[in-house]
């Protein structure tokens, strides 16, 4: 569970992106970030959220939000994920878990009885000065965007 709570100041973070693009927090400023995390590309669960804030990007956009997708997936594996489902938003690829732990999203997950470590499905929404606005940690992957502008009244 994230350590990481509104009103705090977002962790700076910096990578590529699927494209081996530099990404960074510092990109955002001024800006309405979604920062979501994920466990994996192209499994249902992340698909379906995925795709869920692909249909609904364009009102994101009209709301003023950026979104930006984190998980410890490969650029190569990014790029087949984003080609497949025509995601218009970047993906982060963290593989060494730098940028998903500094959020306080890597922990212990179960799954048909058995334990493991794995990313936490969590979205923080960040605001035009860096600070975290919203952390979702119960996340429906198949109405995220409208969860997301419901949490913050929009």
């Amino acid at each position: 569970m994230t350590h990481l709570k509104e009103g705090d100041k977002a962790p700076a973070f910096s990578g590529v992106d699927q494209n081996g693009n530099p990404v960074s927090l510092d990109d955002f400023k001024g800006k309405k970030l979604i920062l979501y995390f994920y466990p994996k590309d192209s499994t249902p669960g992340c698909t379906k959220e995925a795709c869920n804030l692909r249909d609904n990007y364009e009102l994101l956009k009209e709301k003023g939000f950026e979104i930006l997708g984190v998980s410890p997936d490969s650029a190569k594996r990014h790029q087949n994920f984003i080609n497949k489902h025509k995601l218009p938003f970047p993906l982060l690829v963290d593989e060494d878990l730098e940028t998903i732990k500094a959020y306080g999203v890597w922990g212990e997950k179960k799954f048909m009885g058995r334990k493991f470590m794995g990313v936490l499905r969590t979205t923080f929404v960040i605001d035009e000065n860096g600070t975290i606005e919203k952390v979702i940690t119960k996340v429906k992957v198949g109405n995220h965007a409208q969860q997301i502008l419901k949490e913050l009244g929009m």
